[in-house]
């Protein structure tokens, strides 16, 4: 049995979830470390009897050691709009306390470090498609700052201990990923329109709906972390799909693999909302090999059954 141990902060989450399933396939023993405040159970439930597991209920923002590991993922933060505008604080917290925390863990042990960074450190961007030299344009007083400086912080961090400790680390910018173990009320486009399209609500397409998003499946996600993990690249790569949708192009799809008779309801859009996101990956293809396979039609139908069973399940509760 392999002896190479990985630790995950915020592998309840539903990325750290799937990136907990691709380690333990590769041999990996993974360690997950998690507070639950958006992380869930039933993402892991599966690894339940797996020996090479092993789950710790913890806020890392609080010190810990898990004892010598050879990688550390850092995953943990709110990500959904819904999340991190409820746990603004919090959210903070954990890009710039935990991520300390994360990064000591790595030097103490001497490990190597993955952090998966966003493309919201972009904001609302003035170039297109975006590429890593890019600074970005972000209000950092505005609403969606909570999230959009803890990743700018985090990654500031996480290149710092490579300056200074000489960390071994690698920076991933993730563009609006979807897949199972999403959850259905986090306000994100895919399970906002799945949701509605599954349960006869009108599609709340924000502003006009030409604002653009590039939406990469969880599967493409994974393997661009595990090909940058393997790598000895420092600085932020863009792991997401360069096939830009406009929202309403979006919620047509959705409405087309759910077969919804559901209408498109447009309501005003909020404060900072970026008019067009899309990644440049001439950096990911070029270092790693990867591009994303799974387009937006298909890797929906590969979601389609997760979301019904998740929709079913909240009734059942009601």
């Amino acid at each position: 049995m392999s002896q190479r141990r990985a630790l995950i902060t915020g592998g309840a989450g539903f990325l750290g979830s799937h990136l907990a399933d691709a380690l333990l396939s590769e041999g990996w023993n993974v360690v997950v470390v998690d507070n639950l405040l958006t992380g869930r159970p039933a993402n892991l439930a599966h690894l339940s009897r797996e020996p090479r597991f092993e789950f710790i209920e913890k806020d890392i923002c609080q010190p810990f050691d898990v004892g010598k590991v050879e990688y550390v993922f850092h995953f943990a933060s709110p990500a959904s709009p819904e999340d991190y505008h409820a746990h603004g604080i919090e959210t903070l917290q954990v890009g710039s306390i935990g991520t300390f925390h994360a990064l000591e863990i790595a030097r103490k042990y001497g490990a190597k470090y993955l952090v998966s960074s966003t493309s919201e450190c972009y904001g609302d961007p003035l170039e297109h498609p975006q590429k890593e030299t890019y600074w970005g344009h972000v209000n950092p007083v505005g609403p969606r700052s909570v999230y959009d400086e803890a990743k700018r912080f985090t990654e500031a961090a996480t290149v710092a201990y490579r300056r200074y400790h000489n960390v071994d680390v690698r920076i991933a910018r993730i563009f609006n990923t979807y897949g199972p173990r999403m959850q259905i009320r986090d306000g994100r486009v895919v399970p906002n329109f799945m949701r509605q399209a599954l349960t006869g609500r009108d599609l709340t397409v924000y502003g006009n709906g030409n604002q653009t998003r590039s939406f990469c499946y969880v599967s493409d996600e994974i393997e661009g972390f595990l090909r940058l993990a393997k790598s000895d690249e420092h600085m932020p790569v863009n792991i997401g799909n360069p096939n830009e949708f406009t929202i309403l192009e979006c919620a047509q799809v959705v409405l087309k693999i759910t077969e919804s008779k559901s209408r498109i309801r447009h309501e005003p859009l909020p404060q900072d909302d970026p008019r067009q996101r899309r990644p440049d990956i001439t950096k990911a293809r070029e270092l790693l090999g990867w591009e994303p396979k799974i387009d937006l039609e298909t890797g929906l139908r590969l979601s389609l059954d997760y979301f019904k069973n998740a929709v079913a399940a909240e009734s059942a509760v009601r």
